[in-house]
């Protein structure tokens, strides 16, 4: 790396703090969520983000695109929703000079650098796979044609955890798409206490544009050249193959797990360690950063059995007793 290019991502690494205290403005609280979020655009990645409403889900995102001088489109899924309501379609059109008629491809939501995705499992597989496809390729092919999405491209999925009623839930072949599955949990008394007063007056706080779209993509660039040790490698290895339950070292996982992360979450694990290491401007990965996101890298990658639902043992439970037994 030339001199003058390290120069360049230092700068923008220092500006990621301004970032995240320009978010704060609007959102109070749920600072581990914003990292996350952050962790998944630097990373390159998408994420479910699951949270009871009234959380500022909607709100959390919008202020980071805000923020990032990025454009955000919003999509309320529905169980009418239809593909083409998401990537777009084709329209019928005349030229006034020649009246020869043709067909142009109107741009649907997903071409957008930031889109919510709300409550995903509210529609048909059909269309659920339509968005995952679009996140899979960032295009979209239509009539024969294909559409590139803008660069960055990040699909912030919502769930609802509490209502199921009426709902699609996401098949395990997907859900292993997104990079991260991200909880939102209620905020503690004072930051909800901040939340009633800084939300019922007139006043709104101004968000000032820290990055742009290019900036981003040079971000992600430098992530990717993130430090990691051989050894932190070797543990990451170690730590997707325990939660296998055949030939797991863990009799935890043998007994309450069906089957465990594949070689994705691996890879998921060490791009969002590198993601944590330079949002904290950092240019090395160090433990800490692998054992605080192997709970949202490998939840959702992870199938409990009947018995252990029915003692409420969780995912998050099997992160926890592996990252106990693997100690660095």
């Amino acid at each position: 790396m030339e001199k003058q290019e390290l120069s360049h991502y230092k700068t923008l690494v220092s500006r990621l703090p301004l970032l995240k205290r320009e978010i704060s403005k609007v959102i109070v609280g749920q600072r581990e969520a914003i990292d996350e979020i952050l962790i998944s655009l630097l990373a390159g990645g998408h994420c479910l983000l699951e949270g009871v409403p009234g959380l500022a889900k909607t709100l959390m995102v919008k202020t980071m695109s805000e923020a990032l001088h990025m454009s955000f489109k919003r999509i309320q899924f529905t169980p009418d929703l239809m593909p083409g309501d998401i990537v777009g379609t084709e329209i019928l059109e005349e030229d006034h000079e020649t009246g020869r008629k043709f067909f142009k491809f109107n741009r649907g939501p997903v071409f957008a650098n930031v889109v919510l995705a709300d409550e995903i499992n509210r529609t048909p597989p059909k269309t659920q796979a339509a968005l995952l496809e679009a996140m899979q390729e960032k295009s979209v092919t239509y009539g024969g044609a294909n559409y590139e999405l803008p660069n960055p491209f990040l699909i912030i999925a919502t769930q609802n955890p509490i209502e199921q009623a009426g709902t699609y839930p996401l098949p395990e072949a997907q859900l292993d798409r997104f990079l991260l599955y991200i909880r939102l949990n209620y905020p503690d008394e004072q930051e909800e206490l901040d939340v009633l007063k800084g939300t019922t007056g007139s006043a709104r706080p101004e968000i000032h544009p820290i990055l742009t779209d290019l900036e981003i993509a040079d971000l992600q660039k430098v992530t990717r050249q993130v430090h990691i040790d051989d050894e932190l490698m070797i543990w990451i290895n170690k730590l997707v193959r325990a939660s296998r339950p055949e030939g797991s070292p863990s009799d935890f996982v043998k007994e309450w797990c069906d089957w465990g992360a594949g070689p994705r979450a691996g890879q998921a694990l060490v791009l969002c360690a590198k993601a944590r290491a330079v949002l904290n401007e950092r240019f090395s990965v160090v433990p800490d950063d692998i054992s605080t996101l192997a709970y949202p890298v490998l939840r959702h990658r992870i199938a409990m059995n009947f018995r252990a639902e029915a003692e409420g043992i969780t995912t998050d439970d099997v992160i926890a007793s592996l990252l106990k037994m693997l100690k660095l």
